[in-house]
């Protein structure tokens, strides 16, 4: 399908973890001559496979999949990179006359992409950062936000108390000389958007994510985390922290038995879900589809057929 609606439109389809959001922009991509780009903070990341549940490679056979396995796990990655490199696959895909389907369930992600987020894309200086740090370990956090409402009243407001956001936004002004938040702000994409969430009341949801859990242990997951110690990784490194590894790790490391492991996991997965919900609720414009009920996958592509006819 090349018609001329698809050129300019932009198919989101987002959901909390283990909701099924994989499946359903598959189904999207083959039916309407699709690609999709990840909007998942961990699945950029190489050797990281069953843990983060990427795409397996049957399911990279059925549809073309974008930004994963773009980052070694000692990598840092940024927002602004991110959305740089999201819009650009976008971008390609609309030149290849194709259907773009954002798909994923890290809410930064997906706003700063649908809302067209302005992030200053200023890399990190490591030595002021270890200044700064070093700073409040031995003053409090006191004196840099007094030293960042001076510069930047702005982003002191909205960085007030968070050690790394106010890091950040003295960062950026050292760097640039100007207020981060005179940086940030948003414009129109310019993509005619369609929103889809996917939804599942929250008992049935935790079912779910703890069957995963347990698929991943049967799948090796243990493994995967021990090749990457092996391969020299930090356990403090951005992507061995995140759900699943840093459980692993203590288990691991510290001596925490398996099974405590695994609930840890799943405690640490349903805080999550709350997490994600919570910021799915805020949207206004995206239409839900409750997984439980039945029809609702050609309830969503009718609805995505008929977004596409109206461009």
């Amino acid at each position: 399908m090349a018609s001329e609606p698809i050129r300019h439109s932009l198919i989101v389809v987002a959901g909390p973890t283990a909701v099924g959001k994989t499946a359903a922009a598959i189904g999207l991509a083959r039916r309407f001559n699709g690609e999709i780009v990840s909007a998942d903070s961990r699945q950029i990341y190489r050797g990281m496979d069953i843990g983060t549940a990427k795409p397996t490679a049957e399911e990279r056979v059925a549809a073309s999949h974008q930004l994963l396995d773009i980052r070694d796990p000692g990598d840092e990655f940024s927002l602004a990179e991110y959305v740089a490199l999201a819009r650009a696959a976008i971008d390609a895909i609309i030149a290849r006359r194709r259907l773009p389907i954002l798909a994923g369930g890290t809410p930064l992600y997906l706003n700063a992409v649908t809302e067209g987020w302005r992030i200053p894309e200023v890399p990190p200086d490591w030595a002021l950062r270890d200044s700064l740090e070093a700073e409040a370990a031995r003053e409090g956090l006191a004196p840099l936000e007094a030293r960042l409402a001076a510069v930047d009243p702005v982003a002191a407001t909205r960085t007030a108390g968070n050690l790394r956001r106010i890091i950040r936004a003295l960062e950026v002004h050292t760097i640039t000389g100007r207020p981060m938040s005179a940086q940030e702000g948003q414009e129109p994409p310019p993509y005619r958007i369609m929103q889809a969430i996917l939804t599942l009341d929250r008992p049935a949801l935790h079912v779910r994510a703890d069957a995963r859990i347990a698929r991943m242990i049967e799948a090796g997951l243990v493994a995967e985390v021990q090749a990457l110690l092996d391969r020299g990784y930090a356990p403090a490194s951005p992507a061995m922290t995140g759900i699943g590894y840093a459980e692993i790790i203590a288990h691991l490391r510290d001596g925490l038995s398996l099974p405590d492991a695994v609930t840890r996991i799943a405690i640490n997965t349903h805080r999550y879900i709350r997490h994600q919900e919570t910021w799915f609720r805020r949207n206004r414009t995206a239409t839900r589809y409750d997984v439980a009920t039945a029809g609702w996958e050609e309830a969503l592509q009718t609805d995505v057929s008929t977004f596409l006819a109206m461009g």
